[in-house]
């Protein structure tokens, strides 16, 4: 029980006590006085004094029984919160396996095993048996040197010009106590100029997202440009220790000051234990009898964090990372299968709206409403959902159509649709024409509108979001009331509902 709580329940007991010991001695004392005047009252008032303290009493040990309950059923829950913890990796695989089911739904068969053979290649990291380091930064940075020190052999050019290295170098290592092997990726510089540079850059942020570990490495304090790709991938989730290379250039008071700086400018998303100070690749020093002496790398106080960092995080960092790759694969996928169903659902609309303009123009009515389509445009939202996973029955379709049709009378979209199109078609058809035609071409153009609004509708999980359906509607008709579709849309409506028209005079 905590302290303050005991505390408490001391004053508590103490003021009980004492109140019952002042009402006991004045019930006593009323209760001789009594014996001699009235033993009848004083019998009454000995009953009722007996009833109070078996009353006290039961309270007493009520409420200890309750408090020694709720203390069992605390410490009950906090031992089935340590005895089941969370499991990352198990999340990852149940995150892939629900992904791999998702790419089942993608129809492009190249974008599909394309999209496969990436979820595999995640699955295999599970059980690859060694943790990703990603070398980051400018190419004057010192990477290079930086990868050099590490493994004390030379795996690239040291003291390269920027660019030197053409795409990620990958090699191997193994730390005393740790079972999974350590590889270290060396990558292209980034804000390197041309077309050149700027593909080496892509290439270095792709392998970026796709370490375990990032090291960031710069030689001075943090350029704009250098803060903010280290701020996305912080963003992303992405565990990062900020290397000061080259910190033999600098006298100590100048290395604190910057090492101050980078603590200061990423205090928001990496801890000052991950800003380590090193010098890969120190310059010669000239002795003071001519000769020329050769510093060894200082690189032991990377080493010693990254090991850390590694032996009690490497496991987690290797499952919050598949679980990163596998989310953004989903996302991949998810738009993949959105422009899917997008392109069918387009295709739906398309063909309904000329189905309704059909219908309008063979029975016209003294008015233009969709309420004299609602059966075409049931049809077509029953459809439209089928396509998003939705299976509604017809009824429900109508029920749909019938409200939209409601919110474009409301807004007065039905009115605007009449003027605007009636407008384009003077330019191009002759008046007798227009007269008949209006209708149907109005019905087209309004079922499209309610398509591309329920398209909304049902790639939102059948939600019209915050601004409700009269948001989503008028969007759409702003979208589709623009000169270059009203030109595109109108040539089409000739060639459908006009031409034919004129056929039949």
């Amino acid at each position: 029980m905590p302290f303050p709580r005991i505390v408490m329940l001391l004053i508590a007991l103490i003021v009980i006590v004492g109140l019952l010991l002042w009402l006991f001695a004045s019930l006593s004392q009323l209760l001789w006085q009594l014996s001699y005047t009235s033993p009848f009252l004083a019998d009454v008032l000995l009953f009722l004094i007996v009833a109070l303290v078996v009353l006290l009493i039961g309270v007493v040990i009520y409420y200890i029984a309750i408090v020694q309950r709720g203390e069992r059923r605390s410490r009950r829950r906090a031992q089935r919160q340590i005895q089941i913890p969370e499991d990352r990796t198990d999340v990852a695989e149940e995150n892939l396996r629900a992904i791999q089911q998702q790419l089942t739904q993608i129809q492009d068969e190249v974008a599909r095993q394309a999209l496969l053979a990436r979820s595999q290649e995640i699955e295999a990291s599970l059980s690859r048996g060694a943790l990703r380091v990603v070398v980051f930064g400018t190419g004057s940075a010192g990477k290079t040197s930086l990868v050099n020190a590490i493994f004390g052999r030379i795996v690239g050019q040291v003291a390269a010009p920027m660019g030197t290295t053409q795409e990620g170098q990958t090699y191997s290592l193994r730390l005393k106590g740790m079972e999974r092997r350590i590889l270290i990726t060396d990558t292209p510089g980034i804000l390197e100029a041309g077309v050149a540079g700027t593909e080496r850059e892509r290439l270095a942020r792709q392998l970026a997202t796709e370490a375990d570990l990032l090291l960031f490495v710069v030689d001075n304090d943090l350029r704009r440009s250098e803060y903010e790709p280290l701020q996305t991938l912080a963003e992303i989730g992405k565990r990062s220790l900020l290397v000061l290379n080259k910190t033999d250039l600098y006298t100590d008071i100048d290395r604190e000051t910057i090492l101050a700086q980078l603590r200061e400018r990423v205090k928001n998303f990496i801890a000052p234990t991950d800003i380590v100070a090193i010098a890969a690749n120190p310059q010669p020093v000239a002795l003071e009898n001519g000769e020329i002496f050769q510093p060894e790398p200082d690189i032991m106080p990377l080493l010693r964090r990254m090991a850390a960092v590694l032996r009690t995080e490497g496991e987690d960092l290797v499952a919050d990372n598949i679980l990163l790759q596998s989310q953004r694969l989903g996302e991949e996928a998810r738009q993949i299968i959105d422009a899917q169903r997008r392109r069918q659902a387009d295709q739906v609309v398309d063909r309904f709206q000329w189905i309704s303009a059909g219908v309008v123009t063979v029975t016209p009515l003294p008015g233009v409403d969709l309420l004299a389509t609602a059966a075409v445009n049931a049809q077509m939202v029953v459809e439209i959902g089928r396509i998003y996973g939705s299976d509604l029955n017809l009824e429900r379709g109508k029920e749909l159509a019938l409200s939209l049709a409601k919110t474009l009378a409301s807004l007065g979209i039905v009115k605007g649709a009449i003027q605007l199109l009636s407008t384009a078609l003077q330019f191009h058809v002759a008046t007798f024409v227009v007269g008949r035609a209006i209708q149907g071409v109005t019905a087209a153009y309004l079922t499209r509108i309610a398509g591309k609004s329920f398209i909304e509708y049902f790639r939102h999980d059948q939600d019209w979001g915050d601004g409700g359906i009269t948001e989503v509607v008028q969007r759409q008709f702003e979208l589709n009331r623009r000169d270059e579709f009203i030109k595109a849309f109108v040539q089409e409506a000739i060639a459908r509902v006009i031409k034919p028209l004129k056929v039949d005079s």
